[in-house]
């Protein structure tokens, strides 16, 4: 868990289950916290309670047969959560692991994931066709109380059989956890999901599965030997912790569930019919943790992909340029981008010897050999203040100062070049970033982002919900307004209006025409006039990936919808088209 926190956290839980446990002794354990470090808090009282059991009873402490049948938390079945919120309250209650609790064990049902159903309300809606009373809309309950629904059922169904076959009540349980099927309840549940996902759930009696989106839109990876069978989100984690090597941590496929039973034996099964392979690019430009070997390579190569845009910014001015990145995920793209400056310094090196290769003496060519490319920390992330800020979000002087910069290596003759992986909002740009940088007093800031403009929301587990919250869209309103174009605006409106009652599969995004006037870089020339307010005399401007170029870093995640509009699922463009009539008509609630 504490290898998957790679941002600021909401929240983290656990949960544990014991295997064979007699009648009346516990078998579930669960602990949640929204701490302020929630993964030291939950741990911190679980070792809290084990240790006090072990000192009022020094005999388990050599007897493992004892601590698991008296000692709190100690089980064969274990699941973690990290939460970063995206929707919703954030109450200790709105933390994974849920438990949906049984007097039956089969019947108890512990599910944790990440994902983002688009249809929360039309699944909602269907659990009370059927009777049921879900105590909350968050699709986390709806979709626990879908798996639980089939999961009744299917207890049932096979109890009848048994009783048939002569079986007593108490002859029948063990039966059950053999006959149960777990892919088939899978199968049924998650019939009309729409979203990303990938799920995991315990149940009481120690079956566990983790089910990923039919279009791969969550990461989910495995790894087993004949200890232990783990999956989680991201594989460099697992090489970690089990010290196990790359080609032994394999991906789960779009659609598939791998099903963990109790006896330990593990199947990969299809639950869904895989869609287009569309797996989240975001992942790969800024959510995972970099230390993957493929996510490496490919951040990398975000950075390199960029350099023939910022060489024609600083007119291939290496010289008087200075290079440097926002901290800290933008730090490995930018080893690419200076591995590309290099390159280019390298050809107008060579060039300059072979123009002058007839006159060229020793002295002369020491001078071209030791040019050398620039590469400082200009902008450096002060984390104590951005802690300080993220309790009280209101203090917009404290804003400007979460960054600061490294004074002395910039001149008035230098371009400085920075990279961050993406600009989302570009209000930590606007009011801190390129303020601090415009006190270097360079001759020109040219910001780059490894990734391409966000333009639409995202609805599968990102916190990118609203489209007046993108600096791209405000950018692309703004070209309407200064170019008298902004009938467009209302034509989308009505368009997106007269689709409310449509199916899913029947919604078109037609937000897509607010930018269809203008070309990539008209709208990345109008987000630097957007960063600058009058304070700044500096010249600034702002490049970004192309999309053609992030799929050739990343070719294995082309999910690409908040760039390109493309969703991967019916419901993404209901959530669009939602979205931009709540813009339109001024209201912040939620899309989907």
């Amino acid at each position: 868990m504490e290898k998957q926190h790679n941002r600021g956290q909401d929240g983290a839980g656990f949960a544990s289950i014991k295997l064979d446990v007699g009648p009346g002794e516990r078998y579930i354990s669960r602990q949640r916290s929204i701490a302020q470090q929630p993964i030291q808090d939950i741990f911190a009282q679980i070792n809290s309670r084990i240790n006090e059991t072990l000192l009022e009873h020094p005999e388990y402490a050599d007897d493992v047969a004892l601590q698991k049948k008296y000692v709190p938390y100690i089980g064969e079945l274990l699941l973690g959560h990290v939460r970063y919120g995206t929707f919703g309250k954030n109450s200790v209650e709105s933390v994974h692991p849920f438990l949906r609790q049984n007097n039956w064990m089969h019947r108890n049902l512990i599910v944790a994931g990440n994902f983002n159903m688009t249809n929360v309300f039309q699944l909602f809606n269907k659990l009370v066709e059927l009777g049921q009373h879900p105590k909350e809309k968050a699709d986390t309950i709806t979709v626990m109380e879908k798996i639980g629904h089939f999961l009744d059922d299917a207890v049932a169904k096979i109890y009848k059989k048994l009783k048939k076959e002569g079986f007593s009540k108490f002859e029948a349980s063990p039966q059950i956890a053999e006959r149960l099927n777990i892919a088939k309840i899978l199968r049924k549940a998650s019939r009309d999901w729409d979203g990303g996902y990938a799920m995991a759930g315990l149940l009481g009696h120690g079956d566990a599965f983790v089910l990923r989106d039919p279009s791969g839109i969550r990461p989910a990876y495995y790894y087993q030997d004949d200890e232990v069978v783990v999956v989680a989100s991201e594989r460099p984690v697992i090489q970690t912790v089990f010290n196990a090597k790359f080609e032994d941590v394999q991906e789960l496929d779009p659609g598939h569930a791998i099903i963990i039973k109790k006896s330990g034996a593990t199947s990969i099964e299809q639950v869904q019919e895989p869609r287009e392979r569309k797996a989240c690019s975001f992942e790969r430009i800024y959510f995972s943790r970099g230390s993957d070997a493929e996510i490496y390579q490919e951040r990398k190569q975000l950075g390199r992909l960029l350099m023939p845009e910022v060489l024609k910014h600083i007119n291939h001015d290496t010289q008087n340029t200075v290079f440097s990145y926002i901290p800290n995920t933008a730090e490995t793209s930018f080893y690419g981008m200076v591995e590309a400056a290099q390159e280019e310094l390298d050809k107008q090196k060579t060039a300059e010897i072979l123009e002058h290769r007839d006159t060229l003496d020793e002295k002369g060519l020491n001078t071209i050999l030791s040019k050398k490319l620039r590469t400082e920390k200009i902008a450096i992330k002060d984390v104590k203040l951005r802690t300080f800020i993220t309790e009280d979000s209101s203090r917009d002087d404290l804003v400007a100062h979460v960054y600061d910069v490294t004074y002395g290596v910039v001149k008035s003759t230098d371009n400085l070049v920075i990279i961050d992986d993406s600009i989302v909002r570009g209000t930590t740009l606007k009011k801190s970033i390129i303020k601090m940088l415009s006190r270097l007093n360079p001759k020109k800031v040219v910001v780059v982002s490894s990734a391409p403009q966000i333009r639409y929301p995202d609805c599968y587990g990102i916190d990118m919900a609203k489209l007046q919250d993108f600096v791209a869209f405000r950018a692309a309103v703004a070209l309407l307004e200064e170019t008298g174009q902004t009938e467009i605006i209302d034509r989308v409106y009505q368009k997106s209006l007269s689709q409310v009652s449509f199916e899913d599969k029947d919604v078109v995004n037609y937000v897509k025409e607010i930018y269809k006037p203008f070309t990539d870089e008209q709208i990345s020339d109008k987000i630097a006039q957007l960063l600058v307010d009058e304070t700044i005399q500096t010249e600034v401007s702002v490049i970004y990936q192309k999309v053609e170029n992030l799929h050739k870093a990343c070719p294995k995640n082309l999910g690409d919808w908040y760039f390109t509009g493309d969703y991967p699922t019916p419901g993404g463009n209901r959530v669009v088209n939602r979205a931009f009539i709540n813009y339109v008509e001024g209201s912040l609630k939620r899309a989907y």
